[in-house]
């Protein structure tokens, strides 16, 4: 478990209510336009004042163009008596997501050609798409799929592709400066709990604590589709980037395995080191990857136009577990006691965020004497007392206004919070101004 810095909730209650959102947008069939991702944010309205934004379709984003939107009412594959074989209702994974419609009877062999199946997990329903290219499908467990020994089928799928909206939401809270930090997750997959309906949990009890007293940096917060989703938001928001000094990606926030980060783009930005340092701090084991051009939106955001500083912070990450884009990502695999954990880590690089400033020695000039400031009053001879002092003769000789607190941290070889304690108190001590980087 990791340890809670300031989380006002008690831990097991936070995890059961994320897991209780993530049961609630469980049955919600979604895509990256529809119905689903306008009651998914409708449902998360409930909880946080998240705008949704409605981007017309047809409209060109950068390199591409906003889909027609797609919506499913119901899809089938029954036998000549009547017998529902495959059922919609039943799993919404079972149909390929995007599937132009279709009412026919089909020989067995017509058919298979537009089945998926997973036939090394043969109970399992995988989860396929066909966002940008016209087709129909259904996705069905391999034990399914041998029980279809009859010649001809009648096959439904009852959808729409027409044009309509891409609709993601949008939350900002303003903080004591104009820097942001962008806190992003996905919203386009249906029935599949870790991928990521976690992550549009934790983020949304994320935005609860954070909107509960103002911070120094403004938090933007995205529920958005994957990839048309972040390329849309950058296409219509290119001049507001420039206020993102940090950035977060987050999936995959509720199985049972060690956090995994990868870095930015840039590899060395503020949110890179930040993250580093709570992990060391908290876990005993983790995973820092560098970046690379493949995986959730931190490739839009950190592609070469943006640049931004923006990492993945998961667990497990995608295809490393079997369950990954499967029905076994299901209401059982994912742990409260997992989502609480990630809950406190983002609540973690939050506040190392917001205390990690860089500040200026106002009597540069020699040491200050501490003794009349009453500093020396808080030593002595045990390990904390003397990490303390010097602690504080780190932080005034390299607060020059180019070293933060964490790079003070790493050269010093004492803890963060130790550091951020003796800046505190030489801020109170008039020995320090705060810089406030915008």
């Amino acid at each position: 478990m990791l340890a809670q810095e300031h989380a006002p909730i008690e831990a097991l209650t936070i995890g059961t209510e994320m897991h209780d959102l993530l049961s609630e947008l469980y049955p919600i069939c979604r895509s990256i336009t529809g119905y689903g991702v306008r009651q998914t944010l409708e449902i998360l309205q409930q909880h946080i004042p998240v705008e949704v934004r409605s981007i017309p379709s047809g409209t060109i984003v950068f390199d591409w163009e906003v889909p027609k939107e797609w919506n499913i009412t119901d899809a089938y594959i029954k036998k000549m008596n009547g017998e529902k074989v495959i059922d919609f209702s039943t799993s919404n994974l079972h149909v390929l997501s995007y599937s132009t419609p279709i009412h026919a009877w089909l020989k067995i062999s017509e058919l298979r050609e537009h089945l998926y199946t997973l036939p090394e997990h043969p109970d399992w329903i995988p989860y396929r798409t066909s966002y940008y290219k016209k087709d129909w499908g259904f996705c069905v467990s391999y034990n399914q799929f041998l029980s279809l020994t009859d010649d001809v089928y009648e096959v439904c799928i009852n959808s729409t592709l027409e044009e309509g909206h891409l609709n993601y939401g949008e939350l900002f809270i303003k903080g004591e400066t104009p820097a942001e930090v962008l806190i992003t997750t996905h919203i386009c997959h249906p029935s599949l709990c870790n991928d990521n309906l976690s992550g549009i949990s934790v983020v949304t009890f994320l935005a609860i604590e954070l909107g509960k007293k103002k911070q120094r940096y403004s938090y933007r917060f995205l529920f958005i589709p994957g990839t048309i989703g972040a390329i849309t938001w950058l296409t219509l928001n290119e001049a507001a980037t420039q206020n993102i000094k940090h950035g977060l990606v987050t999936v995959l926030l509720g199985d049972e395995g060690n956090f995994t980060y990868k870095k930015s783009r840039q590899g060395n930005a503020e949110i890179d080191e930040i993250v580093d340092e709570a992990l060391k701090s908290r876990c005993k084991e983790y995973k820092i990857i560098d970046y690379s051009p493949y995986g959730y939106d931190e490739r839009q955001f950190c592609s070469p136009g943006f640049n931004l500083p923006v990492g993945c912070l998961s667990r497990t990450p995608y295809n490393q577990y079997p369950e990954y884009h499967t029905s076994a990502d299901n209401l059982d695999f994912v742990k409260a006691e997992s989502l609480e954990e990630s809950f406190e880590m983002l609540l973690l690089i939050v506040s190392m965020l917001e205390k990690n400033r860089k500040y200026v020695n106002t009597n540069p000039k020699c040491e200050p004497n501490l003794g009349k400031r009453g500093l020396y009053n808080l030593t002595g001879n045990d390990k904390s007392t003397h990490d303390f002092q010097l602690a504080t003769l780190w932080v005034l000789s390299l607060s020059d206004g180019t070293h933060s607190l964490l790079q003070i941290s790493k050269k010093s070889k004492i803890t963060f919070n130790t550091i951020c304690k003796a800046a505190s108190q030489l801020m109170k001590s008039g020995l320090l101004i705060d810089l406030q980087s915008n």
